[in-house]
């Protein structure tokens, strides 16, 4: 242990620690920008600086271990007056207009220049040059880049992807696609890490929600409107709702008043997405010597980028069935608009997802088969739809608890954990285990593959026969089981991958505050609406029993491939659609 004074008080903290973590277990608050734990610690934006009792120079706390005897100083005259002309060099080459800037209110570096009271610039503004087609899913701003190295960092350690680099030199030093690419050429995953990790406007995703209010205008457009898992456990944290208070019912009310003509559950494409996968799953299990192995989850577009793009020897392992998105976006355009009684071409299929690459995917030639256009004609991710909560006046406490439409708003508990890593995983063996043996397993025989662990293995036993599964969510963390599998080093049968940390809940599109992760708590939450759920098992959802009796016959129909699958070898990269 290590005995310090910081501010004068007296603290006794384990050796290693940084003078910024000493001083919050005391409740002293430095201010920091670049700052992300065990990620970006390089004190580059020199905010944090703290003076030392008996130094000239001023020391950054984010990366300056504590050492006895120290006395450190967070607020003084000299830090205060260093602070402040480091924030006024970083706003000189920073685009400060921040009505305009989706980050507003969000921001880190806002709140920082408003707490140090600064009103004006003494330093002539310098910002850089917007060089970027703002029609891609991921946008970047350079003239509103702080140079943190937050998306280096985040791209490199966590999804290691190394998509971002430094470019350029002195003042002109700047951020940009490594090896002097565009992003188009690159191998960009659009996982949207980099996105949720910048602390001001740099990243973000494109705002579509202006060709959605055209549409919502047209009087000849019916707007049909589903809603992800993951959703629900974030898009309350916007509008100031807590975890209690943001419910299903009232998201659904605020869908309503936005305009929505049908409001949906992709919890029932989710469980149609099980019957399909599951079922493919059995049939290769059953005659393994006629696939190739192991057989992965195709849900993610995230992933299905990365595996194109690193790993393109196995994209044959893939699971033909199509994402709970474009599956519902396929059955949006035939089977509910004939059981709603409405013209499929007049459909406008919107999906709020909390996704970047959803975005994408919404675009790939390849998953439209209804032969009404785009299965899914646009995609919000959850952060938009809090843009279009808000700036449609809509108030928390006048929302009411409200049904989805009937039928296709029906999901089960195993459709609500797919936002959450393992929860494919686990819903599919529950419904393996039942197209297997014809009984239902206990709900929660599969929960070892649960948590936040970046890389989960487990056997499972169904009717005498082992089935080896793995888990991993997080770019990094599937590189690394890939190359395990590339090299002979494990061997499954079954494998759930998700590109962001802890799955859709952790996603790209999901509301973010500065230095906290949410992933887990959001998964906990979609756990929780399963275990008190009435209806556990996606094979026992009334609204895909039906589907299957009027529409589709069994899985794996041919009907069912004709819909609800998809040729992914033949999937194009470009992100533009």
């Amino acid at each position: 242990m290590v005995n310090l004074k910081i501010d004068g008080q007296n603290i006794s903290v384990p050796e290693g620690t940084t003078i910024l973590e000493a001083a919050t277990k005391v409740g002293i608050k430095i201010p920091h920008l670049c700052y992300l734990k065990d990620i970006n610690e390089i004190g580059a934006c020199r905010v944090c600086l703290v003076e030392k009792v008996g130094m000239d120079k001023l020391v950054t706390a984010c990366n300056t271990a504590v050492e006895e005897g120290m006395e450190i100083l967070t607020n003084s005259s000299r830090v205060r007056q260093t602070r402040r002309i480091n924030v006024e060099l970083i706003l000189s080459d920073h685009d400060c207009k921040c009505v305009q800037c989706v980050k507003s209110g969000n921001c880190t570096l806002q709140k920082i220049a408003n707490d140090l009271g600064i009103i004006d610039l003494p330093y002539k503004n310098i910002a850089d040059v917007n060089r970027w087609d703002f029609n891609l899913p991921l946008i970047r701003e350079a003239s509103k880049c702080v140079k943190c190295m937050r998306c280096v960092q985040i791209c490199e350690k966590v999804q290691g992807m190394n998509v971002w680099d430094i470019t350029g030199s002195g003042y002109r030093t700047s951020i940009g696609i490594a090896n002097n690419k565009k992003i188009t050429e690159a191998d960009c995953a659009l996982c949207g890490q980099c996105i949720t990790h910048c602390p001001v406007g740099a990243l973000r995703e494109r705002d579509d929600r202006d060709v959605l209010r055209e549409v919502l205008a047209d009087p000849d457009k019916i707007t049909m409107v589903q809603i992800a898992p993951a959703i629900r456990t974030a898009w309350g944290e916007g509008i100031g709702l807590s975890k209690t208070e943001s419910t299903t019912g009232k998201l659904v009310s605020a869908l309503r008043r936005i305009g929505f003509d049908y409001i949906f559950d992709t919890t029932y494409s989710a469980d149609l997405t099980i019957m399909e996968e599951g079922s493919e799953f059995v049939e290769r299990f059953t005659h393994k010597d006629q696939y190739s192995w192991p057989m992965f989850t195709s849900c993610c577009p995230g992933w299905i980028r990365f595996v194109k793009t690193q790993y393109p020897q196995y994209v044959k392992n893939l699971s033909t069935a199509k994402s709970p998105q474009q599956m519902f976006g396929a059955m949006s355009k035939t089977y509910i608009a004939q059981k709603l009684g409405v013209d499929p071409d007049k459909i406008f299929s919107v999906s709020i997802m909390p996704c970047v690459a959803k975005k994408y995917e919404k675009g790939v030639t390849a998953v439209d088969d209804t032969g009404h256009g785009k299965d899914v004609d646009l995609v919000l991710t959850t952060r938009e739809l809090v843009r279009m909560i808000r700036a449609d006046n809509i108030q928390p406490s006048d929302l009411k608890e409200e049904d989805f439409d009937p039928i296709f708003g029906e999901g089960s508990g195993a459709g609500v954990i797919f936002g959450t890593t393992g929860g494919v995983m686990e819903a599919a063996l529950r419904s393996a285990y039942y197209l297997v043996t014809g009984e239902n397993p206990e709900p929660d025989s599969f929960k070892s593959i649960r948590g936040m662990d970046g890389w989960k293995e487990a056997t499972f036993e169904i009717k005498g026969l082992k089935v080896r599964v793995a888990i991993a969510s997080g770019l990094g963390n599937t590189r690394k089981l890939m190359e395990a599998i590339d090299k002979g080093e494990v061997k499954y049968d079954f494998v759930e991958i998700m590109a962001c940390p802890g799955g859709c809940v952790g996603g790209g599109g999901q509301p973010t505050q500065d230095g906290c992760e949410f992933a887990e708590e959001r998964g906990q939450i979609l756990y929780g609406l399963d275990k008190f759920s009435d209806l556990r098992f996606s094979h026992e959802n009334k609204a895909v029993q039906l589907t299957y009796e009027e529409y589709l016959g069994n899985p794996n129909s041919h009907r069912a491939h004709e819909l609800l699958h998809t040729d992914l070898e033949h999937w194009e990269l470009d992100m533009i659609k």
